[in-house]
């Protein structure tokens, strides 16, 4: 058991059905896990999918303190995803709500099923942009100050919407 909570980052996206209201969902949710509190959450993004088809996305960033263990806290969101239907059906495939774990305290985690930072996310504008409004001076584990990869997401689209 895990004597001090961990500072967590989870990136949150949707763009099936009703994607602001099922982000705004699933951040109270986040907020309901066992031994989790919502700290903080980013703005709402609206994007347009990379390597996929489909509508744009509602993208946002939360922070949260949990006790979960990583893994643990990887299937809690899972459960939360499920709640609101979603599928696998390909990889990238429009979905319902999405939850990726980006950052786990300053761990590295190489799991099979969980890879923690986040693989893609200094190559995301989707997460970079939400993620540096609530932690301006956040670094990536392993990576670096993340304002350092800004430059190479210029070219995605994104715009807050509330």
């Amino acid at each position: 058991m895990k004597p001090l909570n961990t500072l967590t980052y989870i990136g949150v996206g949707a763009n099936l059905g009703d994607a602001r209201g099922n982000v705004r969902d699933a951040i109270a949710r986040l907020g309901r896990m066992p031994g989790s509190a919502v700290l903080a959450f980013s703005s709402l993004y609206r994007t347009a999918p990379l390597d996929a088809g489909g509508d744009d996305y509602i993208n946002a960033v939360v922070r949260i303190d949990t006790s979960l263990a990583a893994l643990d806290l990887l299937q809690a969101l899972h459960g939360i995803e499920l709640a609101h239907g979603r599928e696998r059906p390909y990889r990238n495939a429009p979905r319902t709500l999405d939850l990726d774990l980006l950052l786990y305290g300053p761990e590295h985690i190489d799991e099979p099923t969980l890879q923690v930072p986040h693989p893609r996310i200094c190559e995301r504008a989707f997460v970079l942009v939400p993620l540096l409004e609530l932690a301006p001076d956040i670094a990536i584990p392993g990576r670096g100050p993340a304002r350092r990869f800004l430059d190479a997401v210029a070219g995605q689209t994104i715009a807050r919407v509330d």
